[in-house]
């Protein structure tokens, strides 16, 4: 508790792309199989921010246990984490309102916050140990890092819309300052600071971009969706033999643009 009171108290000093549909907008998935929530790993602390610290504890306590550990979701740092960032900062002040509601917002540039459910998902795919160098490919407004960075990984973000990559890098700075952001062209990923345990992809390329493939660590997994109509949430683990790939569901994200629309 001591460690998630400094880091709210750090982030309040300094302030003052999916089960639904957003075709719209532009991010969709289907459901998990409902599940009971499962009980933390022996040993391990789950630490809930408390409405005295916190006064949207109790919305993001009550996004977590019935939009993600109902469906399944178990890892305990995951949720944890899904509990600690503060989802509204990353919404725009419009739809500030809805942010801890079951589903993607616009957050401006024809482009979604992916809704709470897939976002623990992916991160619980990603398999994030703490310490872990993780890359993720469109960071958008900076939610996804933001679950990575609270799960202790050590977080690089490539962002291809400029300006939000800008307002991601200034939020993350503030309150995740491990994440580390840059505008471009995420298809040949970050290769100096390769190789990743994990890669997490938030639009969708119509194949697996190979360099991405390239800077997996042994035994690291990339999680991404993956088609162009007909779209598949895949995990792909790289072995010292090659890389095994599984698809996990169905799912429709915006499209990886750029390079990978252009091969």
């Amino acid at each position: 508790m001591r460690r998630w009171a400094a880091r709210w108290a750090r982030a309040v000093r300094t302030a003052a792309r999916c089960v639904t549909v957003a075709a719209t907008t532009g991010c969709t998935t289907t459901t998990g199989p409902g599940a009971a929530p499962d009980t933390p790993a022996r040993g391990e602390e789950v630490e809930t921010p408390t409405e005295e610290m916190d006064p949207l504890a109790r919305a993001r306590d009550q996004m977590v246990r019935f939009q993600i550990e109902d469906r399944g979701v178990r890892s305990p740092r995951v949720l944890r984490a899904m509990r600690e960032v503060p989802r509204h900062r990353f919404v725009p002040q419009e739809y500030r309102a809805l942010s801890h509601r079951d589903q993607p917002l616009p957050i401006g540039y024809d482009v979604t916050i992916s809704q709470p459910y897939i976002v623990a998902l992916m991160s619980e795919l990603a398999d994030v140990d703490p310490g872990d160098r993780v890359l993720e490919i469109g960071t958008g407004s900076g939610y996804q890092a933001a679950v990575l960075a609270a799960m202790d990984a050590e977080v690089y973000t490539i962002e291809i819309i400029a300006p939000l990559a800008e307002e991601a890098r200034a939020l993350l700075g503030e309150l995740y300052p491990q994440v580390h952001t840059r505008a471009g062209d995420g298809y040949r990923g970050w290769p100096e600071h390769a190789p990743y345990q994990a890669i997490v992809i938030t639009a969708a390329p119509p194949e697996i971009p190979e360099p991405l493939k390239e800077q997996l660590a042994i035994g690291g997994r990339m999680v991404v969706p993956v088609g162009s109509q007909d779209q598949e949430l895949m995990v792909i683990t790289r072995t010292r033999a090659g890389y095994q790939t599984r698809g996990v569901i169905p799912v429709r994200f915006v499209p990886m643009t750029g390079e990978a629309q252009e091969r």
